[in-house]
């Protein structure tokens, strides 16, 4: 078995009770099997209990959906949260009775045949300020062992083949996305191009045409030497500027308007955002953006701090999602999620800063970026809404 995890993973601790918000909110926490037969015995035997025990015992009966086989929510709270943001299952019965979910979150993994690849949630505060922050490259941390893969069995159809150019194909995107040289702009342009084509490979049953495809985006990358070099990539892949940017955000914001929404208070970022960048026209959109740019990010400081940001959202996403269309094969829709969840986080930013007499920080920021995972990535029907709609957009 392998086993890939970024370079900041171990940094993480959970901040409890003195996170800024919490994870047991929102969103429905689903039990593990091994956990609802623990719980399930813990109620048989403490049912005539008249201890503390019998407490959590009475928790656990009335705070689950037996059938759904999840906890269930009290205005929108896990049934075993406190008024003080803590767990009464640790309280009383220590964290190793946590179901498998909560023992694990924010620390998520994707599975492949013969791979583990862990990774930190955005959705976390904690780990947001830690995605965001990292300076530099990321590394990836790569260990083995010579345990067999327990669910190889499940594996029994997984095309290897289109896995291992996906991950190539990666490691070229981590490698575009990473380099400084590059306007941002550029590398966005760069990963949803190549991502397009490799999905016009697949669609076209053009599996071997891939590695063609890769040496050619890797080439491109690597081979700039001279700043007449940048300026001409530059020039052949950008993303649409100035009005055509503004009608294409403006369209692209109807699809997050469709999405569920898991906290009332995204509807107040939503509708905020609508109104003061999309309700005129592009004179007024125009006006606050010029301002942002030079006011926020005019400074070479805070220049390189939000580019910084996307570089490390944009490897987020990539890292997370990318290699996940070895199972559907919608390629090109992994790699436009990181482009549009960029895009719009800095509209979400720079909407922030409109509000607060244009003053930003980097805590909203972090704050901003948490706030849209738990939209996006908790809920699988926003997130295949959003993909299919992204699939839609590429032109082939």
């Amino acid at each position: 078995m392998r086993y890939l995890k970024p370079e900041y993973f171990d940094r993480f601790q959970c901040t409890a009770d003195k996170c800024p918000d919490t994870c047991c909110a929102g969103w429905q926490i689903m039990i593990d099997e091994d956990s609802l037969e623990r719980y399930d015995r813990e109620i048989s035997r403490k049912r005539s209990s008249t201890d503390e025990a019998d407490f959590v015992s009475g928790r656990l009966l009335n705070g689950i959906d037996w059938e759904e086989g999840s906890f269930l929510q009290f205005h929108k709270r896990c049934s075993m949260l406190n008024e003080q943001n803590l767990c009464d299952l640790v309280i009383y019965k220590g964290e190793e009775w946590l179901c498998e979910t909560c023992t694990r979150y924010p620390r998520h993994v994707e599975e492949f045949e013969g791979l583990r690849e862990w990774s930190l949630s955005l959705s976390c505060p904690v780990a947001a300020d830690i995605i965001l922050n990292w300076q530099g490259k990321v590394n990836f941390l790569e260990t083995e062992d010579e345990k067999e893969d327990p669910l190889a069995e499940e594996f029994e159809d997984f095309d290897f083949l289109l896995f291992t150019q996906l991950e190539d194909a990666r490691a070229v995107l981590f490698s575009i996305v990473q380099n400084k040289r590059i306007p941002m702009n550029c590398r966005m342009a760069l990963v949803l191009e190549m991502a397009r084509q490799v999905q016009l490979c697949v669609d076209e049953e053009r599996l071997f045409d891939i590695e063609q495809v890769i040496s050619q985006f890797a080439a491109l990358e690597t081979d700039l030497a001279t700043e007449a070099e940048i300026k001409g990539l530059q020039q052949e892949y950008k993303l649409p500027e100035g009005e055509a940017r503004f009608r294409g955000l403006k369209e692209s914001f109807g699809v997050l308007e469709q999405l569920e929404r898991l906290r009332e208070d995204w509807s107040e970022v939503l509708q905020q955002t609508k109104a003061i960048l999309y309700s005129a026209d592009y004179k007024d959109y125009e006006e606050i953006y010029e301002a942002f740019c030079k006011e926020c990010l005019g400074e070479d400081k805070q220049r390189v701090q939000w580019e910084n940001y996307q570089q490390q959202l944009l490897i987020f996403f990539l890292y997370t999602y990318f290699c996940g269309a070895v199972y559907d094969d919608c390629i090109f829709s992994k790699a436009a999620l990181a482009v549009f969840s960029v895009a719009f986080l800095q509209e979400f930013v720079m909407c922030s800063w409109f509000l607060a007499d244009k003053y930003i920080d980097k805590q909203e920021c972090v704050r901003l970026a948490y706030r849209y995972a738990r939209e996006v990535e908790h809920s699988d029907e926003n997130l295949n809404l959003l993909e299919e709609w992204l699939l839609e957009q590429m032109q082939p």
